[in-house]
C-alpha cells in the first residue's frame, strides 16, 4: 500500500488562515500591522524567486511588507547601514537577509547585526542559544515547519525514534535541538547522521520519523526506510529544465521507492517548502505582537 502524501500546501494554507486572522486582530486592536523587510543583494534567480514569494505572501496576510533589492556590488558596510536603519524602524518587526550573500560579505557579521528581536529567521546566536535552553521566542522556520507537518499528520514524537540525515545550521542542528526538548510535539529520541556516519542505513531503518536534509538527490531510498515510517524530505535539488523552461526538482529521498514503504511522505515540491515561508510569517507576527507587549 502506497504511503499517505503529506500535503504541505494544504497545511500551510490552514496555518496562514490563522495568521491572517491574528494579524487583522492586531491591526484592529493595536493599530499595528506586522512589518517584514526582505533584503536581497544581487540577482541570483533562486533568491529572487524566494524573496518575491515571501513578499507576496506577507501582503496576502495583511502585513506591511518591503522588498529591498540591492545590487551585487553593494558593500558590506552599505548593507550593515540598511540593517541598522531597519533595526530602528518601529514599523518593521522582522528583518530577513536572503542567503547566500555575495562572497565579499561576511555572512556571520551580517546576521549578528540584525536585532535579535527582529531576527525572524532565527539565525542570530542569541536566539539559537535560547532555543537550546528551551526559552526561544522564535522557531527556526524550516525546522518549525517540519514539526508542524509531523504533528498535523498524526505522528507522535514523544518517545519516537527520530533520525535526521544532515547537520546544517539551518535544518539539522536546530531541528535536533527542538525535537529533544521536553515539550509537546517533541520529547523524541533523536539521532543525527552526517557525512562521517559509517552506516547511515543502519540508523534510518529504525526511524519512526525520518527527516532527510542531506543536500543531494536520492540520499535515501526505500530500502533504507522502516515500513510505515513518516518521511520528511527537506531537499530541493534542481536536476534539469523541462521542455517549457521550468526547473525539474527532486528531493533528497528517492520518492518512487520510498512511497512504497513509508506510512507517510512529503512530496517535492509541495511538502516542506510552503511551510518554511509560513513559519517565517508566524515569527513576524510573534515579533509584532511582542512589540506591543502582547505575548501569544
Amino acid at each position: 500500500m502506497a504511503a499517505k502524501i503529506i500535503d504541505g500546501n494544504a497545511i500551510a494554507a490552514e496555518i496562514r488562515g490563522y495568521i491572517k486572522t491574528r494579524a487583522a486582530d492586531l491591526a484592529q486592536t493595536r493599530g499595528i500591522k506586522p512589518g517584514l523587510v526582505t533584503i536581497l543583494v544581487g540577482s541570483n534567480p533562486a533568491s529572487i524567486s524566494y524573496v518575491s514569494s515571501k513578499n507576496r505572501i506577507a501582503k496576502e496576510l495583511g502585513f506591511h511588507s518591503i522588498q529591498k533589492s540591492l545590487p551585487a556590488e553593494t558593500t558590506e558596510q552599505e548593507l550593515l547601514e540598511w540593517i541598522t536603519a531597519y533595526n530602528k524602524d518601529k514599523a518593521i518587526h522582522g528583518i530577513l537577509v536572503q542567503l547566500p550573500l555575495p562572497k565579499h560579505m561576511d555572512t556571520g557579521k551580517i546576521i549578528l547585526s540584525i536585532s535579535p528581536e527582529k531576527d525572524v529567521d532565527c539565525f542570530h546566536p542569541v536566539n539559537l542559544g535560547k532555543l537550546v535552553l528551551g526559552e526561544g521566542i522564535f522557531r527556526p522556520c524550516t525546522p518549525a515547519g517540519i514539526i508542524e507537518l509531523i504533528k498535523r499528520s498524526g505522528y507522535e514524537t514523544a518517545g519516537a525514534e527520530v533520525v535526521i540525515v544532515g547537520r546544517s545550521n539551518i535544518v539539522g542542528k536546530p531541528l535536533a535541538v527542538m525535537l529533544m526538548q521536553k515539550t509537546a510535539h517533541a520529547n523524541a529520541t533523536v539521532t543525527v547522521c552526517h557525512t562521517a556516519t559509517k552506516d547511515i542505513a543502519s540508523h534510518t531503518r529504525i526511524a519512526d520519523i525520518l527527516i532527510v536534509a542531506a543536500g543531494f538527490p536520492n540520499a535515501v531510498n526505500g530500502s533504507m526506510i522502516k515500513p510505515g515510517a513518516c518521511v520528511i524530505d527537506v531537499g530541493v535539488n534542481r536536476i534539469g529544465i523541462t521542455a517549457d523552461g521550468k526547473a525539474m526538482l527532486r528531493g533528497d529521498v528517492d520518492f518512487d521507492s520510498a512511497v512504497k514503504v513509508a506510512g507517510a511522505i512529503t512530496p517535492v515540491p509541495g511538502g516542506v517548502g510552503p511551510m518554511t515561508i509560513t513559519m517565517l510569517m508566524e515569527n513576524t507576527l510573534t515579533a509584532a505582537s511582542l512589540s506591543t507587549g502582547l505575548n501569544f
